[in-house]
């Protein structure tokens, strides 16, 4: 990692050969989907590409999620994606459509072992409620939105500061900065004490510009204006 930050990045995505990129790259330590990603990229068989992604992922953690409504249902998939192997994590969201919350699920889950990333958290009465609901014997990942948070007009950084501290009373459980939107954010989540951050690949490629001399990039940016009028041809 740059500048000797300590996070780990996980590709956040719904294509196979991204994946296997981002892996090749050597910068990623892990991956995530869901299924809006998954829509996105015009998925139609789950359990077809959840196969795929993980030989792509060559073994590091990937994150699978959940897509019922009804929590029972909700345990009967996240027991099965659990079993596709050992570096598999079930996304459970905070709550369902209902706004019921899935605290009794993720209790029962992660008792029964399996490996649980909490997603959709926005609130640290959440990230409370999740910690105190995971078993502390089994590696779990509390995914809060900050990204989501930053576009309400509010900071996400004490918040996600704050949830550090509490995700720490559980030593096997990760604190995840999801959404990021800027390569910015990898620093400020860092300097968080988050665990992980998930990154596009916009965001990976980003990664070559950490410390770049700003008077240089001020001329690129000169350049880049120039050379575009030009192939515009405009005129006056």
């Amino acid at each position: 990692m740059p500048h000797n930050l300590k996070i780990d990045l996980y590709s956040d995505g719904a294509d196979v050969r991204e994946m296997v990129a981002a892996r090749d790259a050597g910068l990623v330590k892990g991956f995530t989907t869901n299924p809006t990603l998954m829509h996105k990229s015009g998925i139609s068989d789950y359990e077809t590409f959840a196969r795929e992604a993980l030989k792509a992922v060559g073994g590091l953690p990937i994150s699978f999620e959940v897509f019922a409504d009804e929590f029972e249902e909700m345990e009967r998939q996240a027991k099965r994606i659990a079993t596709w192997g050992d570096g598999v994590f079930v996304k459970i969201p905070i709550t369902n459509t209902r706004r019921q919350s899935s605290i009794d699920l993720i209790r029962r889950l992660s008792a029964a072992r399996v490996k649980l990333n909490i997603t959709a958290i926005l609130t640290l009465d959440q990230v409370r409620c999740v910690v105190d609901a995971l078993n502390a014997e089994i590696p779990a990942i509390a995914s809060v939105f900050a990204g989501r948070i930053a576009d309400t007009g509010r900071d996400p950084v004490p918040l996600m500061a704050e949830a550090a501290k509490i995700v720490g009373k559980k030593p096997k459980a990760q604190l995840l900065w999801a959404s990021p939107r800027e390569l910015l954010n990898i620093f400020q989540a860092d300097a968080c004490g988050c665990h992980i951050i998930t990154v596009t690949p916009d965001i990976l490629k980003k990664l070559a510009m950490v410390g770049k001399s700003l008077e240089d990039l001020s001329l690129d940016t000169v350049k880049m204006f120039y050379n575009d009028a030009a192939a515009a041809g405009f005129r006056l």
